[in-house]
């Protein structure tokens, strides 16, 4: 995994204008960023509100933030003023794309429209992730991701194992959707490279995570009529789950096809297993999942997980760990791919890094850029775009644009 090179990225020449906040439009940004793309933060006063979020040495350079905002650059400004609204549109006539996740009324009100901003610059990628399209019945309501998960039936889904609706542990909604966004964005690049015309790119997050749910659970809904209820069963049970081995650890053991089915039973030893017609086809196993989970279960319960780890590596049937978080830092297929890394930044200290896993040959992913302080680039920004020293400070005083304090 390439964390630097003398290679540019797939998206080098390419400016972006990050206006989003929390983490769906500055993940976005940020893989954007990762394929070369010189990514421009632009941040109120106070700054992204994630920058206050998690474990930190600065005020403003929390843990949330430092995962979503490398390869960025930022540049404060107030876009409630005439002169923090001129700024914007002379970044926005030498921008490629304008990417933000403020609700359309709000957008409408700072000049964050396709009107204006094509007028402005007429191949412009205008993307903008919302909660709900524009055009429904939800149009305008605001949405986190846990409104992503519950009203998009994530929440529901978790009921076969705990028993009622719960949120996933991870935020699901707005990390989908930001992979999304970008892959939306990069697209519209290429239409604009095909035929010369700027578009705007709208990302709604409740209608992306259904599309997302829907690939296995619509189901019977499939046809019309139905063939049955939505629900992939598969996953549906509670049965389904990683085992506990005679010596406590957990294993994820899946023999999933036939042949994986017919070497796990040879491991085993069980022949009587492997004639067994609940279990000896993938039809018969899908028909009684919690059966063939539980039988699973219960022979790997007879053996402990280094056993377990050695027979299963032979058959060659998929398995894996049960890997905790910390597990993960000293996971050995991670490490020597080089996923972990670490780098001096030059206010916050030794940071952890993570590679992006994508590897392009010709054009590598890298790291460029680490999480910038809030204003960290708004002198430089400004003095490119063409504004004198005069000025600046004029903007600087007047609190439309900020640096960060001297340490």
């Amino acid at each position: 995994m390439t964390q630097n090179s003398n290679k540019p990225g797939a998206l080098h020449g390419t400016r972006v204008l990050d206006l989003a906040t929390m983490i769906v439009g500055p993940m976005a940004a940020q893989m954007l960023g990762d394929m070369g793309a010189d990514v421009i933060k632009v941040e109120p006063p106070e700054g992204d509100m994630t920058r206050r979020i998690g474990p930190r040495h600065s005020s403003d350079m929390g843990a949330f933030f430092l995962c979503s905002n490398r390869n960025k650059r930022s540049v404060v400004l107030d876009l409630k003023s005439a002169e923090g609204k001129e700024v914007l549109e002379a970044l926005v006539s030498t921008a490629d794309v304008v990417l933000h996740s403020i609700r359309t009324d709000a957008a409408s009100r700072l000049g964050l429209t396709w009107d204006r901003l094509s007028r402005i610059n007429p191949s412009l990628v205008l993307c903008h992730v919302k909660g709900f399209a524009d055009d429904g019945a939800y149009a305008g309501k605001p949405a986190y991701d846990d409104v992503a998960q519950a009203t998009s039936g994530l929440a529901v889904l978790q009921s076969a194992i705990a028993g009622e609706p719960r949120y996933v542990p991870s935020i699901m909604g707005d990390k989908i959707t930001a992979v999304h966004a970008a892959f939306a964005v990069v697209s519209a690049l290429c239409h604009r490279h095909r035929t010369g015309e700027g578009q705007e790119v709208s990302v709604p997050m409740f209608e992306q995570m259904v599309a997302f749910n829907m690939i296995e659970h619509l189901w019977g809904e499939s046809f019309v009529p139905s063939l049955g209820t939505m629900g992939y069963p598969p996953v549906s049970t509670a049965s389904r789950r990683p085992f506990r081995t005679s010596d406590g650890e957990y294993l994820c053991v899946l023999p999933y096809t036939d042949q994986h089915w017919s070497r796990f039973c040879q491991i085993v030893g069980d022949p009587e297993l492997t004639a067994d017609a609940r279990f000896n086809t993938h039809v018969a196993r899908q028909a009684d999942q919690p059966g063939f989970w539980n039988e699973v279960g219960r022979l790997v319960a007879q053996r402990t997980k280094a056993e377990w780890t050695e027979l299963l590596t032979k058959a060659d049937v998929p398995f894996g760990n049960v890997n905790s978080l910390p597990d993960l830092l000293e996971d050995p297929h991670l490490n020597s791919v080089g996923f972990w890394g670490t780098r001096e930044h030059p206010t916050e200290g030794t940071l952890r890094v993570l590679a992006n896993p994508i590897a392009m040959e010709a054009s590598p992913t890298s790291l460029g850029r680490l999480p910038p302080r809030l204003g960290e680039h708004s002198v430089e920004v400004l003095r490119d775009l063409g504004f004198d020293a005069a000025v600046i400070e004029s903007l600087i005083t007047q609190g439309v644009t900020g640096v960060p304090p001297v340490r």
